[in-house]
């Protein structure tokens, strides 16, 4: 340690207050590595349990994040990259991930059926009407033998943020894709916990990359069986059988699994939990086929862990709006707006389908096998290629953005497509080749 990075302290709560010190200073920054835990008790003269007592108040405080073999490092609190149009741009935005608002259920019909009497502080959660359709909704993806429990969150992100929340502590080990879902990325970031990677190939979450995550210790796994953001590849029978298998022998490990692209997927569902699981959830939100704006996701989960949920939805404080749950209820019984979310599934596939055949024409490989976006593998870096389609008027979301530990991943763009008219795909086909193709060589 150099003296300007000199920790100082005899207790547990000295010490961090030290470390605190130093950051506050900019003596230590984000992603600096603080001293082993058996090095810094032998400076200070400390029991090694006092140091591991001060690193694990910083790392409750959000102030270090530990990082197995890597040591304990300072946060890093830099923004990572949300999901949505980007703001101040001139460029024509081509990854953001939104459904095409063109083809979301208009609500205003249902609206005048869903008023009526106030709903007052101590009554249950999830409305009645709300969780008598949804547990037919769930009964077709769980095995028969798994006793669900419902509950309702704000949305996928709240439930996965929630669940994670109940089940792990600061510096727990959390599995996540890799390539990840730009939400969890932050969910797993904001609450602390150490993420492990676990490879994503065209089947899916890989059995090997589960097995290994799982010998590194983790408490939670977090999984997209279909539609996968960003590749949209999904499970099949197989590879979930697969992984079932793998996760036979640790019942106790939280599944999570977010099927986010739910009613729009053409895809058949393919669950990772087996009928022994004993913690598990299976989330599915409505923002995809209701529209963002209806901050609305139902999770079915084992009873332990929904009553946990229970006990993070106090009702006055967070409990989601019943006229919310009242009006989700009446469109996704309503013929009309059910048959809207079918054309928009058609719609989904179909325009992905054919951007992919576009640029299979031009010799560059894609992904569109489920939900909104089409995953585009490039023979350059995907950030010098969306550099190019800058200067062409387009803006993309890079591969990059999305990675773990997959240095692969890189060499894609994410591109949401399925808004544009015909013309302007071609164009943009055209232009990703031109930005795709190597600089010409000068002499």
């Amino acid at each position: 340690m150099t003296e300007a990075l000199r920790i100082a302290g005899g207790t547990a709560a000295e010490i961090a207050d030290s470390v605190r010190d130093l950051i506050e200073r900019g003596a230590l920054g984000p992603g600096d590595a603080l001293p082993p835990v058996r090095t810094l008790a032998d400076t200070l003269g400390v029991n090694r349990n006092t140091v591991v007592a001060a690193y694990r108040l910083l790392a409750q405080g959000g102030v270090v994040t530990g990082h197995g073999r890597g040591g304990t490092r300072v946060a890093d609190r830099s923004p990572v990259a949300q999901e949505g149009y980007a703001g101040d741009s001139l460029l024509r935005d081509v990854g953001t991930g939104n459904p095409d608002p063109a083809r979301i259920p208009d609500p205003s019909r249902a609206l005048a059926r869903v008023t009526g009497r106030p709903v007052l502080y101590g009554e249950p959660v999830i409305d009645a009407g709300l969780e008598a359709w949804a547990r037919d909704w769930f009964a077709e993806a769980l095995d028969p033998a798994l006793e669900a429990r419902l509950t309702v969150t704000g949305g996928a992100v709240d439930a996965v943020e929630r669940l994670l929340a109940q089940a792990l502590t600061r510096d727990d080990a959390v599995a996540l894709e890799d390539p990840c879902f730009l939400a969890s990325i932050q969910t797993a970031r904001l609450g602390g916990y150490r993420t492990v990677p676990v490879p994503v190939d065209d089947e899916g979450m890989t059995v090997e990359g589960l097995r290994a995550a799982l010998n590194a210790g983790i408490r939670a796994i977090v999984c997209t069986p279909r539609a996968q953001n960003p590749t949209g590849n999904g499970l099949g029978a197989e590879r979930a059988a697969e992984l079932r298998a793998v996760l036979a022998g640790h019942p106790y490990v939280l599944v999570i699994e977010d099927d986010h692209f739910s009613m729009l997927s053409r895809q058949p569902y393919h669950s990772l939990i087996g009928p022994a699981h004993r913690r598990w959830a299976l989330v599915r939100s409505v923002s995809k086929f209701l529209g963002p704006d209806m901050c609305l996701a139902l999770a079915a989960t084992d009873a332990e862990t929904a009553d946990r949920l229970a006990l993070r939805l106090s009702p006055g404080t967070t409990w989601v709006s019943h006229l919310l749950q009242r009006l989700t209820h009446a469109l996704v019984t309503d013929p009309e707006s059910l048959a809207r979310i079918d054309e928009a599934s058609r719609h989904y596939a179909e325009r992905n389908a054919a951007f992919a055949g576009l640029l299979a024409e031009r010799g560059l490989r894609s992904t569109a096998a489920d939900g909104l976006n089409v995953w585009v593998r490039l023979p350059i870096r995907g950030r010098e290629a969306a550099n190019r389609l800058m200067r062409r008027g387009w803006l993309a979301r890079t591969g990059d953005e999305f990675v773990l530990a997959d240095p692969a991943a890189a060499d894609h763009l994410r591109l949401t497509v399925h808004d544009l008219p015909d013309a302007d795909a071609v164009r943009l086909a055209d232009d990703l080749a031109a930005a795709a193709a190597p600089a010409p060589n000068r002499k």
